[in-house]
């Protein structure tokens, strides 16, 4: 797999969205910390993997790692004139209702065969206290289908950021850890996924632990 950057119009939205808003919110508003930054590799396809409790995750943790990081976005969104070219531009892949996991790794698939960081959260789901109780095995699975690196992240207080009283984001402290890169598995065999993404879930809640 040639160690490629993603396309310029990607990298350009990617660039003029995280000064415009995403790095003013994270580094002003929210307080943000971001360590480990020199762990993320600037090129090639990576499996980021990550903790998750806010819906503001994707935004801050791409902004954090300094390159496009492609999530899954519902069927829907591609809809939605003006929206659906801005997310296609920040590498937004459709997966549509009752079926996600396969229309999302094949998706994936695609994107990390362009050579993209995408980027899984191994919950599936938002957990309220950013711990992952039980990991999903799909990041483990495309790290293994494409043998690209995983890169475990924690994302630290963003379970705050909103809650019931208020549609407003609260001003609470962010703070970011990326860890170094864990070798993706060998083989697709499962009990080689599990054991990976275990030394996932371990690396991100050690990083975690660390807190503010």
């Amino acid at each position: 797999m040639p160690h490629l950057r993603e396309p310029g119009i990607n990298l350009l939205f990617y660039h003029l969205f995280k000064w415009s808003i995403v790095s003013p919110m994270l580094y002003s508003y929210f307080r943000g910390r971001v360590y480990g930054a020199e762990q993320v590799p600037k090129q090639g396809a990576i499996v980021v993997v990550s903790n998750h409790a806010s819906d503001f995750d994707p935004p801050l943790l791409s902004c954090a790692v300094q390159r496009p990081v492609s999530y899954m976005a519902k069927e829907e969104l591609f809809q939605v004139p003006v929206l659906s070219q801005a997310i296609q531009l920040y590498g937004a892949y459709p997966v549509k209702r009752g079926s996600p996991d396969r229309s999302a790794i094949r998706a994936a698939l695609t994107q990390l065969e362009a050579n993209w960081a995408v980027g899984i959260f191994l919950s599936g789901t938002r957990t309220p206290d950013g711990r992952i109780p039980s990991a999903k095995l799909g990041a483990a699975m495309l790290a293994a289908k494409t043998q690209a690196p995983l890169l475990p992240v924690s994302l630290w207080g963003t379970q705050g950021i909103l809650s019931k009283a208020s549609a407003m984001p609260r001003s609470v402290p962010i703070t970011i850890r990326i860890g170094s890169a864990i070798a993706p598995p060998t083989t697709t065999d499962r009990a080689e996924l599990e054991a990976v993404t275990q030394q996932c879930v371990e690396a991100i809640h050690q990083l975690h632990d660390r807190g503010r």
